[in-house]
């Protein structure tokens, strides 16, 4: 079997100091990666390099206009191939700048091979630039493919927050404000100094990054972790001016004073993110992912408490435990439940913005019936 670590993340010198210290430190590895720079002109460009430099170079054309794509139908045949041979001790995959590991851990996985760790490269000093910078992927050069459409700032959230390990750079210019907030943003990873690596750092083929990329990975547990239904959210935390509040409530909120205040809740806080419910829509799971001062709310399917008994059983488990540790005796799992981290954050003009969306006590006791006929102020944002 041949292992396979994925090394991504929009921080490029900090994933290429990753991927040397990889190589110094587990002799004979190498190291794969696809340069999607190239897609405008139709190809992307393949390397295969060890620690001493490039092995193998090749093109491989754009599949449906889609660098991404083209990836993926080129990666897991190289790999397998590095695996029949039966010489390397690890592959290593670096991503392309704002490539997610999350697509490509699953692609490797479901082309048959070993993802044994996945790894999200990180410069402290540049999580908030990255996080708080809503420019489109697209004006830095940075896209995929043609239709992406995505922000630096909420592919940056998605890299780090994916990868249960992340590699950080040994910053100068990063101050304890910097890590606070790259450890409330994702408090349960493991935090791996890259460290020198290079000719002049030989390794012991031990160190903390290696035993790490070879630790194992859950590709099935890293999804449903990521699922708004049973993501497992930051916990509350304030340390180092950096400010993580956790809103949890029962009583579901009014589309329209919701709506009206999407833009104050959306740029309270630098990262924001959770699951949420409507009145007027009190089957339909919501889910809310904010960064950089923009907003993707989206629904993630039904409530548990809205199927019928016989429907429990083609849920995951951990879907059915996420709800059980959440369960209301009126409500079923259906909640509020909101994080927000940022320097600065304002917590009480938070909570008061928040608390003045949910139902009134008059409006809560007229009932479900009178909730589904309130105007639906979402209909265009979530695209019914």
């Amino acid at each position: 079997m041949l292992p396979v670590v994925i090394v991504g993340g929009l921080h490029a010198d900090a994933r290429k100091a990753a991927v040397r210290r990889l190589l110094t430190d587990v002799p004979g590895s190498v190291v794969l990666h696809h340069d999607l720079a190239t897609a405008a002109a139709g190809t992307v460009v393949r390397t295969v390099r060890d620690a001493g430099g490039i092995l193998a170079a090749g093109e491989a054309p754009l599949v449906n206009d889609c660098a991404c794509c083209a990836l993926r139908e080129d990666l897991v045949p190289e790999l397998r191939r590095l695996a029949e041979a039966g010489t390397v001790p690890l592959a290593v995959v670096e991503l392309w700048d704002s490539v997610e590991p999350k697509a490509m851990a699953e692609v490797v996985a479901a082309g048959g091979l070993t993802v044994t760790g996945v790894l999200t490269a990180v410069d402290p000093a540049l999580v908030l630039p990255y996080l708080g910078n809503g420019d489109d992927l697209a004006e830095g050069g940075l896209a995929a493919a043609a239709t992406d459409r995505r922000t630096v700032a909420d592919t940056f959230a998605r890299q780090v927050e994916y990868a249960p390990v992340l590699a950080v750079a040994d910053s100068p210019e990063a101050d304890d404000e910097d890590r606070e907030l790259l450890a409330q943003l994702h408090p349960t990873a493991r935090r791996v100094p890259i460290g020198p690596g290079g000719p002049a750092d030989p390794g012991a083929g031990d160190s903390a990054l290696a035993r790490a990329a070879l630790a194992g990975f859950d590709v099935e547990a890293a999804a449903a972790a990521q699922h708004p239904a049973c993501a497992l959210l930051p916990a509350e935390a304030d340390a180092h001016g950096v400010t993580t509040v956790v809103w949890h409530r029962r009583r579901p909120f009014h589309p329209e004073r919701l709506h009206q205040a999407l833009e104050e809740l959306t740029c309270a806080a630098v990262r924001s993110r959770g699951r949420f419910w409507l009145a007027d829509r009190p089957d339909t799971l919501l889910h809310w992912d904010a960064a950089g001062g923009a907003l993707c709310l989206e629904g993630a399917g039904p409530w548990l408490a809205s199927l019928p008994d016989a429907a429990w059983d083609l849920v995951p488990p951990v879907r059915r435990a996420a709800a059980a540790l959440d369960w209301h005796p009126e409500h079923g799992d259906r909640c509020q439940h909101l994080v927000f981290t940022s320097p600065g954050l304002d917590r009480e003009g938070l909570l008061r913005v928040l608390e003045s969306c949910l139902l009134t006590d008059a409006e809560y006791a007229a009932g479900r019936e009178s909730w589904k006929r309130l105007p639906s102020a979402f209909d265009t944002l979530l695209e019914v």
